[in-house]
């Protein structure tokens, strides 16, 4: 597996991955070392991050390879198609997948998403509306989700 650290609005964000696709993007809580040079494997994934971090990239075109039980693949794909800008809760996801009864485990491998961004695990909400539990800080889903919006609010001062 290659490893490279890349800088992004919201910190330092580990991206691993090989040949049969990216398996891990993390945003981390610490400072890192930022990578020289970023292994081919995983340039496309660094340079797609950077550009929907610049706001030009609304979906991502890569060969994912993450590990995780069938039922966690299962929740991963249904994330991957709620659209950019947009937003679904936890309840609206489990009725997707076939079982409201399923929220408690949707809402855990939804917590365990390793494709940090790129399997958009920010855009789920409580039913209320609410932020609900985020890996990464609920600092950090506020900011993806504002990133996202199509409605952007200017600066008042």
């Amino acid at each position: 597996m290659e490893t490279c650290i890349i800088n992004s609005p919201l910190g330092f964000t580990k991206i691993v991955g090989d040949t049969d696709g990216i398996s891990q993007v993390t945003v981390l809580n610490s400072e890192e070392k930022l990578t020289d040079i970023i292994p081919i494997e995983l340039e496309d994934c660094a340079r797609q991050l950077q550009e929907y971090f610049e706001g030009i990239r609304t979906q991502f075109n890569l060969k994912l390879n993450a590990e995780g039980t069938d039922f966690q693949k299962r929740v991963w794909e249904a994330l991957a198609q709620i659209p950019h800008g947009k937003t679904t809760s936890y309840l609206e996801l489990s009725k997707e997948l076939g079982d409201v009864k399923a929220i408690r485990a949707v809402a855990n491998a939804n917590g365990k998403n390793p494709l940090w961004i790129i399997v958009p695990c920010h855009r789920v909400i409580g039913s209320n509306g609410s932020l609900t539990g985020y890996a990464g800080g609920l600092h950090r889903k506020q900011w993806l989700l504002n990133h996202e919006s199509p409605y952007k609010q200017l600066a008042l001062f």
